[in-house]
Parts: C-alpha cells; structure tokens; sequence
C-alpha cells in the first residue's frame, strides 16, 4: 500500500527497503511482533499505514473493535517532536512564506503601476484612478491571500488575515507612526472617515457571530464599497485644500508618495502594451506569491501546533499589512500625519468592504469561532480606540502611540501559546 516515495519517507536507509516493503506490502502487521521500524503493535490488533499527502506525520488506521498499544510507539523521526527533523521541515515551511510575501508585495507594486499607466492613457481622470487603482494598492496582499486561503478550505487563515490586519493597522502601525512623529488629525476626516471605519467593523463583528458570510451577504459589502468610493470622489472634487480630503484620497497619497511609479501621468500619448504586460507580470506573481504563502502559513500552523486562526492573525496579517507599514511610516517621517492616519482608516475600510466581500462572494464561509469570540470585537474596540484618541486634541501623542504598541505585544502575547 505505500509507493516508493512513501518507502523514502519510512526508510533512511536502502538496507532496510526490502524488510519494510515485505511488512508493509500487505498492509497487515501480525500482533505482538515488533517490527524492523521499531512499531510494536498489541495482541489483537491490526494496523495499516498511509502517509498524508503533504509529508507530515503518518496517519495510523486501526479497524474497528482492534485496539493499539500507543504507550508502547516511540516518536518516530518523520515526527513532531524530534528536533532532528523539524529543522528541514521549518525551513520547508518558512521559505515559501517569505518568498510569497516577497512576491505579493513585488507583484502588487508591479500591478498597480501597469494598471496605473493603462488608466492614463485611455483618459481616466487621476482623481479617480487614486481613489481606486492607487488606493487598492496596497491592499492587494491581503486581498490574494484571503481569497486563496478561503478557496483551499483555510477560514482562519482568510479571515485571520483580515481581522488581523485591521488590528495590525491601529496598534502597530499607527503606534509605530506617533511614536517617529505625532499624528496630526482633520476633524472632517475623523468625523466622516472614522465613523465609516467604527460602523463597518461593528458590522462585521456582529454578523461574523451570528451567521456565516454568504455570497449575497459579499455583494452587499462590495456595493457598500463602490457607493462609498463613489461618495468620496463626489467630496474630493469639492474639496478646497488638504483639510478636506478623506481616508480614501489619503489612502492613495500615501502609496503615491511612496512610490512615484504610481503616480498618474499626464502624458496619455504612447503604446498601452507595455503597461498592459506589466499589469498581467504583476498579477500574476501576486497570484503566485499568495499561493506560497497560505502554503507556507498552513505548514506553520501544523509545525507549531497552533490554529491556522493564530497565523492568520499574526504573521499573515502582519506580512500582507506591510505596504500600510511603509507608507505610513514615510507620511509620519514627512511630517504628512493626516495622510498616515488617512491611510490606516481607508485600509481598515477596504479590508472588511473590499476583502471580506470579495472572500465572501468567491468561497463563502463562517468566521471560525474563536476569532469571531475575541478578536472580531477586539478589532472594534482598537478601531473605537483610534478615533477616540485622535479626537482629543486631534492629535496621536508619542505616548499614545507607545502605548498602541506595548498593546499590540500583550495580543500577540495573548494569541500565542
């Protein structure tokens, strides 16, 4: 019953292959022998042997009414347990994670600067190819990721992703950004942007414990989106100075600054080809680096012994919220703290209108219950939290924001066992 990479698998060495393939063929042990891999399997009971399909530990079924002597097996070196072995199988597990990072981030820069471009030329105005094109941007990781994690079956890690983040966005890196500079707030922004961000995270929280998020349940956080969109580019073309813009224009400034190579040209003359290979380049090492890191996150959580829900949470949602990180940071050093709060907000926006809708509309699913539990309302006290603390003085202190970050450690503190 075992193939020849299974054998590899089970043998270390070659002089063992035709012992353990007379033993194993037939797939039924005698009791009470011991057996040349060191298995002693009790009177009375019979034992076949598989292995899963992604290299983990083999999978012992006994038929029913036999019993087996497990306090009699030792820990095999193929399994957990063995310091000898787990240091492949971290590395196995730990590149495709920081090779995906790596590539969604790459390829996100690379879809939205094609995707830039491919709008300029066909005359799109560049208000509105920031408050979308540009404004996406940065949330292309979490988007991939939650998406192809709710495809192969991994709630926690596609909802962990966008919970996380939403978290991640508040206490590190608005903490992070006060503590380089103090972040200055509009109060149009903060009373327009900021109750748009408390509102949907309610929202949310309370459908994430009631229900499960259904297709018709992702249109409507879609729709929600567009009409928001479309409301604050209706606000942006009256606005009069920086005061006036909102979440969704800072979102996009932020990422412009940044990165020039996202800024709409004015020159709509030359050939669209080249912009158009750039945009399909990007999505697909964007396509190609979520796939490696839901791998890689899933391989983790089976390593550590904990919940795809605490990976998704943590170093999912920390690795995808990293664009924010960047832009953010650079607004707080450029003295722009409005741009960086904006930035935060529009993301906690997009994350649970635009991810949480489109995982929904693509692969339905319930929010596991231990996020849904502590985390989903957890994400709305952070988000109350911020709009709280930049309404007093409407300004974030560098003590406030020092205080953000020693909360975000106690949560990761709290998350991990």
């Amino acid at each position: 019953h075992l193939t020849t990479g299974q054998w590899r698998h089970y043998v270390p060495t070659g002089d063992k292959l035709i012992a353990v393939a007379m033993y194993y063929s037939v797939g039924i042990f005698q009791p009470g022998v011991t057996h040349p891999y060191k298995k002693t399997i009790a009177p009375g009971a019979r034992r076949r042997c598989c292995r899963s399909p992604c290299g983990l530990a083999p999978m012992w079924r006994t038929p029913p009414g036999d019993t087996i002597d497990e306090s009699r097996r030792p820990v095999e070196n193929n399994e957990v347990g063995d310091p000898s072995a787990m240091g492949p199988r971290m590395i196995d597990a730990w590149l495709p994670l920081f090779g995906g990072l790596v590539l969604l981030i790459a390829g996100g820069d690379l879809l939205v600067r094609g995707a830039v471009q491919v709008a300029s030329r066909l005359g799109v105005s560049p208000l509105v190819i920031g408050l979308t094109l540009v404004g996406f941007g940065t949330s292309a990781p979490e988007l991939v990721t939650s998406v192809q994690a709710a495809l192969i079956g991994a709630p926690g890690i596609a909802f962990g992703n966008i919970v996380g983040s939403n978290i991640a966005n508040v206490l590190l890196i608005v903490g992070t950004s006060a503590i380089l500079c103090p972040i200055a707030v509009t109060s149009s922004a903060l009373r327009r942007d900021g109750a748009v961000m408390v509102a949907v995270a309610v929202v949310f929280a309370g459908l994430a414990s009631v229900m499960p998020l259904e297709r018709w349940l992702g249109a409507v956080f879609v729709l929600a989106l567009s009409l928001y969109v479309y409301v604050a580019f209706r606000q942006e073309r009256q606005a009069q100075g920086p005061a006036d813009h909102g979440a969704v224009y800072d979102k996009g400034a932020a990422l412009e600054a940044a990165d020039p190579g996202t800024v709409p040209g004015t020159d709509r003359k030359g050939a669209i080809v080249q912009p158009i290979l750039i945009a399909m380049g990007g999505l697909a090492l964007v396509a190609l680096g979520g796939t490696f890191l839901v791998d890689g996150a899933v391989a983790i959580a089976k390593s550590f012994g904990v919940s795809e829900a605490v990976i998704g949470l943590t170093i999912v949602a920390v690795g995808t919220s990293l664009p924010e990180f960047v832009t953010s940071v650079l607004a707080a050093i450029r003295r722009q703290g409005d741009v960086a709060f904006g930035n935060i907000v529009g993301s906690n926006i997009y994350n649970i209108l635009g991810i949480g809708g489109a995982t929904a509309l693509i692969a339905p699913g319930e929010v596991p219950a231990e996020i849904a539990r502590f985390d989903t309302p957890l994400m709305v006290g952070v988000s109350v939290l911020l709009v709280v603390l930049a309404w007093t003085g409407l300004r974030i202190a560098r003590w406030e924001g020092a205080a953000m970050l020693l909360g975000y450690l106690a949560y990761l503190f709290l998350l991990w066992p």
